[in-house]
Formats: C-alpha cells, sequence, structure tokens
C-alpha cells in the first residue's frame, strides 16, 4: 500500500483532462503555465500510480442499439462467492459494471440490452445459470438524468493506493 500527495498542479491537470481527455498536453500546459514535458511527465506520473487509469471514447448505447438500460441487485448464496460470481459476470459482454455492495444486495450490476425481450433472454441464459446467485432484483433505467467524474475538490487531499485488495 502506497500514499502519495496531489499537488495544486496535479489537481489543476485532472480537472483539464477529465472535462476533455483528447485536450492537448500543450494546451494543458499553457493553462498550467508550465512546459509540455512537465505535463507528460506530471500525467505518467499519475498513470503510473494509478490515479489516471486510462482514457476512453464514450460511446451512446442507444446510438449502438442498446435501448434498456438496468441495474440489478445480486443476492449470493455465500458472501465468499463474490469472485467467482464477478468472474461469470465479466464473461458477459452486455454487463458493463459490476460492484461488491454493502446494505441489501452482495453485487450491484448494470446490464445494457437490445429491448426488453434482450434483456429477458440474457437474465434467462447468460445470468440465470451462474452457481452461486441465489435470486436477483432489476430496476430497469428510463433515461440517464446525468453522469460525470468524481470531482477534483480539494487543494490538498492523500489518495491511498492499495493493489492488494480484493485480489485474494
Amino acid at each position: 500500500m502506497g500514499h502519495h500527495q496531489i499537488d495544486k498542479l496535479d489537481e489543476k491537470i485532472l480537472k483539464l483532462i477529465s472535462n476533455n481527455a483528447r485536450i492537448p498536453f500543450l494546451e494543458v500546459a499553457r493553462e498550467c503555465n508550465v512546459s509540455g514535458a512537465a505535463i507528460h511527465q506530471r500525467i505518467q506520473k499519475l498513470q503510473n500510480l494509478e490515479v489516471i487509469k486510462g482514457s476512453e471514447f464514450i460511446l451512446d448505447p442507444t446510438k449502438i442499439g442498446y435501448n434498456t438500460c438496468a441495474y440489478m441487485g445480486i443476492f449470493l448464496k455465500d458472501a465468499n462467492l463474490f469472485k467467482e460470481v464477478a468472474d461469470e459476470l465479466h464473461k458477459i459482454p452486455e454487463v458493463v459494471e459490476c460492484h461488491y455492495t454493502t446494505g441489501k444486495y452482495a453485487m450491484f450490476i448494470k446490464i445494457y440490452a437490445k429491448n426488453n425481450m434482450d434483456f429477458l433472454r440474457i437474465i434467462q441464459e447468460k445470468l440465470q445459470p451462474i452457481n452461486g446467485i441465489s435470486s436477483t432484483e432489476t430496476i430497469i433505467s428510463l433515461c440517464e438524468g446525468f453522469k460525470r467524474q468524481a470531482p477534483i475538490m480539494s487543494d490538498e487531499f492523500e489518495e491511498v493506493i492499495d493493489d492488494d485488495y480484493m485480489e485474494e
């Protein structure tokens, strides 16, 4: 487990690139009043520390045919089956998020389907056969109000990195 401080320059860089992952490093450098090399080094450091975990193009699911978005709470037969169930869920391309949770459910997943009939097929053919799931509860999303990154808000905060968590 390692600790590191994110300073004001790192914070400004993170705000800029989280708003636009395609912003050129030279533009970030101009905004931060430092050299392009300094930005490159800082971003490399933040990637090595896994503060930045990558960049991506964000697809609109409805534009590529996924008209049903659902969230599913999963009850497990035994909490120790989380890793095995998560591994099986990872094999289902329509499952785009999986969380180990506190509260009512052991796990919570997000699923995209072409339509409600396709969603039913995914449940029957892909989810129900998974050993370890005792039952589920589903919430269908009617539309997404908004989605955003976690905020970069303070001048000084400490990030804790624990690479060994959940790898046992």
